[in-house]
């Protein structure tokens, strides 16, 4: 049965190793018979959170903000797959992905019933030194989400400069795990 599959990249560079291994997932859930798209967050406009209360006065309908958060989240709401990578900087998701999982506090409620994959590359060799930014993305999914499940994740350390995820078992890893969706 053919899944919808959205993929959030938060590598601030096109090509990026965690962008890399994106394109990897995308490839293996497309050959599968998945429905995939790929949303790149430098390419799109995600304001702060700006704390108003709208979204919690409204009853969780929307946000005050316009800007490219509002499609984003509609996407998140449909898929049945959600693809969280982001590069780790200073031990922690990098501050594209945190403002997105920020703003999704407009519609966090209808954020329901998803398999959750995270992939998180970093510099650092040691894979305890990525668990930080595992577990920020387990108190988003597994906290603040119902009925998600967490699926599979990609601990890629020991990446800095683009390029150096070419040739690691991490490409085989995100094609694989993209291909069982």
């Amino acid at each position: 049965m053919s899944k919808k599959v959205l993929i959030l990249s938060a590598s601030p560079r096109k090509g990026g190793n965690s962008d890399v291994l994106c394109d990897e997932f995308l490839k293996g859930a497309k050959e599968a018979g998945n429905d995939v798209e790929k949303i790149f967050l430098r390419d799109k406009k995600i304001n702060y959170c700006l704390g108003c209360g709208f979204c919690t006065n409204n009853d969780y309908t929307g946000c005050s903000q316009k800007d490219d958060m509002t499609e984003i989240l509609e996407k998140m709401i449909a898929a049945d797959v959600i693809v969280m990578a982001t590069p780790v900087y200073f031990y922690t998701m990098n501050g594209q992905m945190k403002t997105l999982i920020d703003r999704t506090c407009a519609k966090y409620t209808k954020i329901v019933n998803k398999d959750f994959y995270f992939i998180v590359t970093a510099a650092d060799e040691d894979k305890s030194a990525l668990e930080r930014t595992v577990e920020g993305f387990r108190g988003f999914s597994d906290l603040c989400l119902e009925g998600t499940k967490e699926k599979g994740v990609i601990y890629a350390a020991g990446v800095w400069k683009k390029g150096e995820i070419d040739g690691t078992p991490y490409v085989k890893q995100a094609y694989e795990m993209g291909k069982n969706v």
